[in-house]
């Protein structure tokens, strides 16, 4: 258990606020830690998917003797729930990436996801079929923005554990919550297929079938003309791609993942409401600003205040001469310096 810190000073109050929960959340941190022993397949395939997931992925380049699936009595399970739950506090980190090879499982790969510093659920894969990202020629996409992801099985809908690994893909890669999509801005594709499904599978309950595979692909897009406002997508591989084998997992204990999927009531500000409905002396322009028309009564603007000037004043041109004999007094005094001026 990590000590209560009282901050400082305003910077480490900011930082401390900021790990507070809030009604939208960030973008999950994730954790890739190595475990006892790791071969080439595991170190390139955690390397890719931090690729994947930066700049929101921390790097635990040591070994650690973790092994979260064990059983809870033992000495090593314990020891492995507590190092998760203190990692996370210290990271503010609520998924973690674990990596460790074994004869009994070969390139195990373990998705452990948290919530309010506890360990959520857990879902172990073994990897095949790997190609990294270095092999396949061709650009990659910026690293930081948000990818499409795309399920193609209905599984993922009716299977409990595909329902799982759906939600836990998608926790990991899935990144901030934007109310808007720039379609520039997605550059690359996350692909998740399944083999073809055996006849005697069950599709609601977990049974002891052999589970079809599971194919992940990845692709860059490319926007191309098509005559129209649409342009037309194309997708170039641009790894990784591996298949995943689902092995052991645990299901979430019920009244955390009560308080997990728990959803806020969001405040609305007035430019929503501005846009769901039309208010007197109010409109939205296109830009969506919300712009308001306020009325001021009539005005009377011979008592308004201006600038004190001698020319201004009331009277100041009215005189008792004539304008002409005004004229021809200056027209003779002019004559007269001439004069002098000669002399």
């Amino acid at each position: 258990m990590l000590r209560t810190v009282k901050p400082k000073n305003a910077r480490s109050k900011r930082a401390m606020e900021a790990r507070q929960p809030k009604e939208v959340e960030d973008a999950r941190i994730a954790i890739f830690v190595k475990g006892t022993k790791t071969g080439e397949v595991l170190n390139g395939v955690m390397k890719d998917m931090m690729a994947l997931k930066r700049p929101d992925a921390i790097s635990f380049s040591k070994k650690n003797v973790i092994h979260p699936l064990d059983a809870q009595n033992t000495a090593s399970g314990s020891s492995s729930m507590s190092s998760l739950e203190f990692w996370s506090s210290k990271n503010d980190a609520s998924m973690f990436v674990i990596g460790q090879t074994s004869k009994k499982r070969p390139n195990d790969l373990t998705f452990v996801r948290m919530f309010d510093g506890k360990v959520l659920d857990i879902v172990e894969a073994g990897v095949e079929n790997y190609v990294s990202m270095e092999s396949v020629p061709g650009s990659k996409s910026t690293p930081g923005h948000k990818p499409l992801m795309h399920f193609a099985s209905e599984l993922f809908d009716t299977h409990p554990r595909f329902i799982q690994l759906k939600s836990m893909l998608m926790s990991l890669f899935n990144g901030e919550v934007v109310e808007s999509i720039y379609l520039k801005g997605l550059e690359h594709v996350i692909s998740v297929s399944l083999a073809p499904t055996p006849a005697t599978l069950n599709t609601t309950t977990e049974s002891a079938t052999p589970l079809p595979k599971v194919h992940i692909r990845t692709y860059t897009t490319r926007l191309l003309a098509s005559g129209s406002r649409i342009p037309r997508v194309e997708l170039t591989p641009m790894g990784p791609s591996m298949d995943l084998v689902l092995r052991r997992h645990t299901n979430p204990d019920p009244e955390l993942l009560k308080q997990a999927m728990r959803r806020p009531k969001l405040k609305k500000t007035d430019v929503e409401k501005g846009l769901g409905k039309k208010r007197k002396n109010l409109d939205v322009d296109e830009m969506g600003d919300l712009r308001g028309r306020v009325h001021v009564g009539k005005q009377d603007l011979s008592r308004l205040q201006t600038r004190k000037m001698k020319g201004l004043k009331a009277g100041a041109f009215e005189d008792g001469g004539d304008d002409g004999a005004g004229d021809s007094g200056s027209d003779d005094d002019e004559a007269s310096n001439k004069k002098r001026k000669l002399s």
